[in-house]
C-alpha cells in the first residue's frame, strides 16, 4: 500500500503528490549460496526504503520486468543482477528502453556484477549514463578485506555513515571518462595490497540532462547487508538518484539478523574439496 502522501497545494486546492516510484530490479540466481543473493537483496533493499516517507518501491523478481510498463512512472530504476558478455540490457530492445529512461533523466543505479558490461557493446553508453563501468580486462575483480573511505563527506550520499571496513569482491580499476566533472567518488579504498592505489569503489554522477546516476562494484556477499554503513550509503544513493532530500542522519536503513536470513536463493551447498 501507498504511504499517505505529501499535500501540494496551488491556487487554495490542494492534491494529493504521488510517491515517488522507484522500481528495483533484482537479476536471475547467480553463484553459490549467500553470493550474488540478487533478489533477497532487492527485497532488503525495499524494506528499507519504505522506511523513508513517500517513497514507494517496486520489485522487479528474476531479471529484466516482462512488462516494461513497469517503468512508466519511476523517478529511478535500480538493478542488481549479474552483467559481463551476457548483460541483461543486451537483449532485444532493451538498451533503447534503458536510453528512453536516461533521455527522460530518470535515475539511475546498478549494483556489483550489474556494472560491468562490454567495452564495445555498451560501454560508451554506461560512460554516459552511470559515469562509469567494469571493463575488461582493464578493470579487476579479487576479493579483498579492507578498509573503505568515505570520500566525499559533504555529499548528500555521505550523510548518516562513516568508513568502514568489509570483504567484498571490490571490483577496482573502473573506467571513467579522464577528469569526468559529473561524477563524485562516494566510497574508495587501496589496492592493490601489494602496490596500492587509491581506488572509486562506489560513485555518483550528475547527468548533464538533470538525471542522477549510482554506480556501487561491492554486494557479492549477502552478510554485507548487515554492515548499517553499507546498507545506509545504498539507501542514500539510490534516494539521491530519484531526487529525493537526504536527511542530515542518512535515510532509515534498519535491518535484523532475521531480516538477512530472508528470501535467500535455493542453491545448492559448496562441494568439499
Amino acid at each position: 500500500m501507498f504511504r499517505i502522501a505529501m499535500l501540494l497545494c496551488l491556487g487554495g486546492v490542494c492534491a494529493a503528490a504521488a510517491p515517488v516510484k522507484i522500481v528495483l530490479v533484482a537479476g536471475n540466481p547467480s553463484h553459490g549460496p549467500g553470493e550474488h543473493e540478487f533478489n533477497a537483496g532487492v527485497l532488503l533493499l525495499e524494506q528499507m526504503l519504505k522506511q523513508n516517507k513517500d517513497i514507494d518501491p517496486v520489485v522487479v523478481k528474476g531479471g529484466w520486468p516482462e512488462d516494461e510498463k513497469v517503468f512508466d512512472g519511476a523517478r529511478a530504476v535500480f538493478f542488481y543482477m549479474d552483467g559481463g558478455e551476457r548483460h541483461p540490457f543486451l537483449t532485444g530492445n532493451r538498451m533503447a528502453k534503458m536510453k528512453q529512461l536516461m533521455d527522460a533523466g530518470v535515475g539511475f543505479g546498478c549494483m556489483h556484477y550489474c556494472v560491468e558490461i562490454p567495452k564495445e557493446r555498451g560501454g560508451a553508453e554506461f560512460l554516459d549514463w552511470l559515469g562509469g563501468y567494469y571493463e575488461r580486462p582493464y578493470s579487476t575483480n579479487p576479493i579483498n578485506d579492507v578498509d573503505v573511505t568515505r570520500a566525499s563527506p559533504r555529499h548528500p550520499v555521505s550523510r548518516g555513515w562513516e568508513s568502514f571496513s568489509g570483504k567484498d569482491e571490490w571490483y577496482y580499476r573502473i573506467r571513467f571518462r579522464e577528469h569526468d566533472k559529473r561524477v563524485t567518488p562516494i566510497l574508495t579504498t587501496r589496492l592493490p595490497k601489494e602496490h596500492p592505489n587509491t581506488e572509486t569503489v562506489a560513485w555518483v554522477t550528475a547527468r548533464s540532462n538533470g538525471g542522477r546516476s549510482f554506480g556501487f562494484t561491492g554486494g557479492h556477499y549477502h552478510t554485507n547487508w548487515g554492515i548499517p554503513e553499507f546498507r545506509r550509503m545504498v539507501v542514500n544513493a539510490v534516494l539521491w538518484t530519484a531526487k529525493v532530500d537526504i536527511p542530515k542522519g542518512g535515510a532509515e536503513a534498519d535491518l535484523t539478523v532475521e531480516d538477512l536470513r530472508q528470501n535467500l536463493d535455493p542453491k545448492p551447498p559448496r562441494k568439499k574439496n
